[in-house]
């Protein structure tokens, strides 16, 4: 039986439990925190893509999470500066008020939060590999079709 009545509901709050779930797995039990980070993290990379690449993008995510994505989209504003340690500084003030979480680059990496996100993303794309959207930094083109 659907929990909601209408099954792209029930699809959207499955996959966005399982995205929270990956997230928390990462950051601790803490769904409204995994939310935030989840939200911060698309709303930065956004803000850092062209306007075509950031629609393929959010042509990805799940029905839920692409309200989110848009909440505050100033499309004439994009692409803004696209350097990971504006990136990251972005996301530590997108998190000042919440509990502590680290968000600086870690062992050479991306920042852990950038780098769950991006994983969650990428393991519940419906496209093939060679035609998935390329969102690290300095990767601006949609690899073709």
């Amino acid at each position: 039986m659907s929990a909601t009545g209408l099954d792209v509901f029930d699809k959207t709050l499955q996959t966005t439990n399982i995205w929270l779930d990956e997230i928390t797995n990462v950051i601790g039990p803490d769904r409204k925190l995994a939310w935030r980070v989840l939200s911060g993290v698309l709303h930065k990379l956004r803000d850092r893509l062209p306007v075509e690449l950031s629609a393929h993008l959010s042509a990805e995510l799940p029905l839920l999470v692409r309200g989110t994505y848009y909440d505050q989209f100033t499309p004439a504003k994009q692409p803004t500066e696209d350097k990971l340690e504006s990136f990251v500084t972005d996301i530590a003030q997108w998190l000042v008020d919440t509990r502590p979480v680290d968000p600086k680059v870690q062992s050479g990496r991306f920042s852990w939060c950038y780098r769950t996100i991006y994983r969650v993303i990428r393991s519940t794309t419906s496209r093939p590999p060679d035609q998935q959207i390329c969102v690290p930094f300095g990767c601006r083109q949609k690899k073709s079709r």
